[in-house]
């Protein structure tokens, strides 16, 4: 097997695995300092749609976190760049606060629909017309397919579940832009000189993180806290590069053995 190539980058997952919801994951902060001292790049790559880009910012910030906007990769920004790019006018089932980041995009008469975590709008009327849109030949978009998140309160449904519904009803398959899509990650290492062996990703997800992650070429590193249960290292293959406690774990691993 081919030696890896030195590590350049570092990608890394937001909800579950620096926050969860307004709380820091213990010692995050303290280890994103000690990870920006190290030579290599740096980042954010989240599936989130209850915010916009900029909403998610500053949340980040009130937390203590040191990240720049630039920083963000979102799938929110991925389900955009695909919208330009067909031309298409969206019936957006996303949050209210994460519209922002659609500014500019028509969605009078539409002839796509795009589907984010959005509890207010998963109701018969709209899931319905989002049906009908579909069953007259409008592309279903999945800004992501994650099964669950954490929440304080405990675990949640996420947007998975409808667009499967979706999909069965209408007898299509939507096309996901958000992790575990490998064009995902490899929009997320644009600008940054590093190929998908050069890098390494840390997230709470076995699936969307370190399984599209490792489809990608990338390392996978995946902790146990956010959405983690126990046993889920052993649901993809191959198994997670390194499984471990937290986020400041993962960046102990990686000072002191990929650097």
């Amino acid at each position: 097997m081919a030696a890896r190539r030195a590590l350049k980058a570092v990608l890394v997952d937001l909800s579950g695995t620096l926050h969860i919801e307004d709380s820091a994951v213990p010692g995050a902060q303290e280890a994103l300092k000690r990870l920006r001292n190290a030579p290599v790049t740096i980042r954010f790559v989240t599936n989130t749609t209850k915010e916009c880009k900029r909403d998610l910012l500053e949340r980040l910030t009130k937390l203590g976190f040191d990240i720049a906007e630039n920083e963000i990769f979102t799938s929110l920004t991925a389900a955009r760049n695909l919208l330009e790019q067909k031309q298409v006018r969206p019936l957006l089932l996303v949050d209210d606060k994460a519209l922002p980041d659609f500014t500019g995009i028509a969605t009078d008469d539409p002839n796509a629909v795009v589907v984010g975590l959005a509890p207010e709008h998963f109701h018969y009327e709209m899931m319905n017309r989002a049906f009908r849109l579909i069953l007259d030949g409008a592309p279903l978009i999945a800004i992501h397919k994650a099964r669950y998140f954490k929440k304080k309160d405990g675990l949640a449904l996420g947007p998975g579940p409808f667009v499967a519904g979706l999909e069965y009803a209408t007898d299509t398959k939507a096309t996901v832009v958000g992790k575990p899509e490998k064009t995902f990650f490899l929009e997320a290492l644009r600008g940054t000189e590093c190929a998908p062996e050069e890098a390494v990703m840390i997230g709470d997800d076995c699936r969307d993180d370190v399984g599209g992650a490792q489809n990608a070429g990338m390392r996978g590193i995946l902790v146990r806290t956010g959405k983690y249960r126990p046993a889920d290292e052993d649901k993809i293959n191959p198994a997670p590069y390194l499984t471990c406690g937290s986020f400041p774990e993962a960046v102990e691993h990686i000072l002191e053995h990929l650097l």
